[in-house]
């Protein structure tokens, strides 16, 4: 069977964490066939600075790799920026090998190279190196945040096994007045009315059961644990402050483009910046809004046979800006404006967890027509909570 190849040079990548094998293919004159060469080399720098060098003395045009854990970015960044090479990165589940085919890194290059010749799979979205940097300081601030969720998780076992309630009349434990009760705790303080003299603010008019919450059996081996928690909380918020600051900086040109997007419910500068980092500003990537929501995996994948069609899973996507987009849809679940009360219909209707789906697919592509307004002025303006409602209700129906 002839197969139409698209790409007379083309070089297919198969890489490992130590070393990968690569595979050129093209023509050879006079024999209407293709010339197929492969070698193997380390991922040390060096070694791939001579296989650059290889693929451009060959005339090649198009790299086609897989995406393998994090070992592909140093070949796609030093390929990247060599600027002669269209460099493909390509979903592993596309290119899985066909069963019965042997399997080798050898013949995994070749079998990338043959279906990037033929243009039988698509490049995945690869932002470019701004964004990257962006992402890589929004990414390492969430990884802090959780961080320090999970130390004021610890904080409050401790609490717990020390017979001390004081999240059950402090909703914040890691609040002014929580923080300096803790704080006096560990200093070795005891006295539960002494104690509840450290309240700030409205929490002052709970010190009587600030008394009752604060008196258990905290000892020395509590407060050593304390100290070390708070002390931990104390550098990862200074940590996070350094992140926003860096990211905020990274961002500045982006800053038509976030007030776009906090003119959206839910959304905050924070959240903005992180969507930014995640899914970019050009859209032109993404020729319609359902090319995004299907790459963010935020659509059910229908499959059809025998002339029925099920709706499957969505599949596992990007889970930082699952992440974003789950904080969001939180937030505006709960306000009084017409994405809120989209979700709480769905919610009722279909249960939380797809109307969580849905509502992030409808965030999406409201973010992607913000992003694809090329005049960077384009709002969004929300249509109500009671639009839903003033919609099914007949024209000819009496008022409530």
């Amino acid at each position: 069977m002839r197969v139409d190849v698209f790409v007379d040079r083309i070089a297919g990548i198969d890489i490992g964490k130590a070393a990968l094998s690569v595979t050129i293919r093209t023509p050879q004159p006079g024999s209407g066939r293709r010339r197929q060469v492969t070698r193997t080399y380390t991922t040390m720098t060096n070694a791939l600075s001579t296989m650059a060098d290889w693929l451009a003395d060959e005339g090649i045009t198009r790299v086609v790799m897989e995406a393998t854990s994090d070992y592909w970015k140093p070949v796609y960044y030093l390929l990247e920026a060599a600027e002669v090479f269209e460099v493909w990165l390509v979903n592993a589940q596309h290119v899985k090998g066909v069963p019965g085919r042997r399997k080798s890194d050898n013949i995994d290059s070749v079998w990338l190279a043959k279906v990037g010749e033929c243009e039988l799979v698509r490049p995945s979205f690869i932002p470019p190196q701004p964004i990257r940097e962006l992402r890589d300081l929004t990414r390492y601030r969430t990884g802090l945040v959780r961080d320090r969720t999970r130390a004021a998780q610890r904080l409050e076992k401790i609490l717990e096994d020390a017979g001390i309630k004081l999240t059950v009349v402090a909703s914040e434990i890691l609040g002014v007045s929580s923080r300096a009760i803790i704080g006096a705790l560990a200093d070795g303080e005891r006295e539960p009315h002494l104690l509840a003299e450290l309240a700030k603010a409205r929490l002052r008019g709970k010190r009587g059961e600030l008394v009752e919450a604060l008196t258990g059996r905290f000892t020395d081996h509590h407060g050593f644990l304390c100290r070390q928690i708070l002390e931990h909380i104390t550098e990862l918020d200074d940590r996070i402050a350094i992140m926003d600051t860096a990211i905020e900086k990274a961002t500045e040109p982006y800053q038509p483009r976030i007030a776009q997007l906090i003119t959206v419910p839910g959304v905050s500068e924070i959240t903005a910046r992180r969507l930014i980092a995640e899914i970019g500003t050009d859209m032109s990537v993404f020729p319609t809004a359902e090319h995004l929501t299907a790459w963010a995996r935020m659509a059910p994948r229908p499959r059809s046979s025998a002339g029925k069609t099920r709706h499957g899973s969505t599949g596992k996507g990007n889970r930082y800006l699952a992440g974003v987009l789950g904080e969001i849809t939180a937030t505006v679940a709960r306000s009084k404006t017409f994405i809120g009360a989209r979700h709480r219909r769905l919610a009722a209707r279909k249960g939380k967890r797809r109307a969580i789906i849905a509502t992030s697919r409808h965030l999406l592509v409201i973010f992607w027509h913000l992003l694809s307004d090329p005049t960077g002025t384009a709002s969004f303006h929300d249509l109500g909570p009671d639009y839903l409602s003033a919609a099914s209700t007949p024209p000819n129906a009496p008022a409530a």
